[in-house]
């Protein structure tokens, strides 16, 4: 009779956890659960064996040990495949790469606390297993199958938030792959990688509650349509957005998006009177008398000359620049001073790479030249500002030369020879104006001149670019633009 109930209560509590954990009521992938599981779990093997050995002792027989230890494998094995499979039980964001990530250090925490929870097993259980009372194949067998079951937790937790995690970012990756080897220092790299699946999980949650408050809105939707302007080096793409994943996110909250599509390494004079003829079509397209210019970069100084030289003020309600160097950069000055036939070769590189991705007329020579801050006294003299258009511009800035390993050169140079700068454009020539300000965040990494595009397509600690361009183009909406 103690015999039933025995096994009567294994099956009831067994089926208890599980049916309570699919209704929600409890977490079987949360800390305090994992805490008892990752200790008995990957020795079941052993507990297996013991309790065999037991119930021999006891006098009780195979069909008793069998119907007891089916529910208990049935809890293991549910267990194991929702922290696997399912280990979020709430999911608060909608975005599924986000829920892969954030379910992936929920497991990968629960790897962690194994890891743990097995040294602190092993430090009391080797002396056990030294006194000979076990077989030394249970030992073995028990040994592999635990270690094998925390390396894929670990391994799935692991591949889960380095695939999908944005704010690792293309270097770390490659450190963090190479390093994860290392005892120790990989303990310290689930640590680090959990700490950035948190942060960006907090941070997309916190962007589908700001959405649902504005769902109706409209916050975007501007009496003039916007026109994003790219600076040099770059072309409005189809299949990669210059400016990453911000149009996107100004056309849900009701703005009408539409791109420069000037050439890449076309001169101020070319790119704006390519820019001339977007205009008029979209005007025509719409119906509307005038349109927002946002321009980024180089692109700053094609949409002034278009206003001031080409006299199409009438035609542009405003125009925010962002870092623009509407008085040069010294970092060009610096590039001057190359030998010119280098110079001029390496331009002409620059030109047939990029005839073949679109530019009809590349002169990457006298592009780049235009950003000089020689040309830059002459252009702004000759191009004074049309009183019909509303001017605001922002500058950005890295806060030290490793904040973005793609500009760490440049910002090195332009530091020293100048001052704060954002990788290529210093801060006092960015402005132009009604300046609205310096972006960057409290952190140690800063905003860089790829950054506030969405270059990366990455998302830092204390600053979301989507946001900043949705609280831009609200603003201009406020301004009756």
């Amino acid at each position: 009779m103690p015999c039933i109930l025995g096994v009567l209560g294994i099956w009831v509590l067994a089926l208890l956890l599980i049916g309570l954990d699919a209704g929600k009521k409890i977490n079987l992938t949360g800390k305090l659960h994992m805490l008892i599981y990752q200790l008995a779990a990957p020795h079941f093997l052993l507990l297996s064996w013991m309790a065999s050995q037991y119930a021999g002792k006891q006098g009780v027989g195979v069909f008793p040990l069998i119907l007891a230890s089916v529910p208990f494998y049935f809890y293991l094995v549910y267990t194991f495949i929702r922290l696997m499979v399912f280990p979020l039980q709430r999911e608060e964001s909608g975005n599924f790469r986000v829920r892969v990530m954030y379910g992936g250090r929920t497991v990968l925490c629960a790897g962690v606390l194994g890891v743990l929870v097995q040294a602190v097993f092993y430090c009391f259980a080797i002396p056990w297993f030294l006194k000979g009372t076990l077989p030394l194949w249970v030992i073995i067998a028990d040994t592999v199958i635990a270690l094998l079951l925390l390396f894929v937790v670990l391994a799935n937790g692991f591949l889960r938030i380095i695939c999908t995690c944005r704010r690792l970012g293309a270097i770390r990756r490659v450190v963090i792959i190479l390093c994860v080897w290392l005892p120790v220092v990989n303990l310290f790299l689930f640590w680090y990688l959990c700490r950035k699946a948190a942060e960006e999980y907090d941070h997309e949650c916190y962007k589908v509650v700001s959405q649902q408050l504005r769902a109706d809105s409209m916050v975007c939707s501007t009496k003039y349509p916007l026109l994003l302007v790219h600076g040099v080096g770059f072309r409005d793409l189809k299949y990669f957005n210059y400016w990453g994943r911000i149009p996107k996110a100004l056309m849900k909250n009701g703005a009408q998006v539409y791109y420069g599509h000037q050439e890449a390494w076309g001169t101020v004079e070319d790119n704006a009177r390519d820019i001339g003829e977007k205009i008029r079509e979209i005007r025509e397209q719409t119906g509307c008398q005038k349109v927002n210019i946002i321009a980024h970069s180089k692109g700053g100084l094609d949409a002034r000359y278009l206003i001031s030289r080409l006299g199409m003020g009438e035609q542009v309600a405003s125009l925010t620049t962002i870092c623009t160097p509407h008085y040069g950069s010294e970092l060009v000055d610096v590039l001057q001073k190359l030998p010119p036939k280098f110079y001029l070769w390496l331009c002409g590189v620059i030109n047939r790479a990029f005839r073949k991705v679109g530019d009809k007329n590349p002169d990457s020579y006298s592009a780049s030249l235009q950003l000089s801050t020689n040309f830059a006294v002459q252009f702004n003299r000759e191009t004074p500002d049309d009183p019909r258009v509303t001017y605001q511009s922002y500058a950005t800035l890295m806060k030290n030369s490793f904040s973005d390993s793609l500009l760490s050169i440049p910002h090195f140079i332009l530091r020293r020879v100048k001052g704060p700068n954002d990788g290529l454009v210093c801060v006092d020539s960015a402005k132009w104006g009604v300046f609205c300000g310096v972006l960057s965040n409290r952190h140690r990494r800063g905003i860089s001149h790829g950054d506030i595009i969405d270059l990366k397509r990455e998302d830092y600690k204390g600053f979301d670019v989507c946001e900043f361009y949705i609280g831009l183009v609200s603003k201009l909406k406020e301004q009756g633009f």
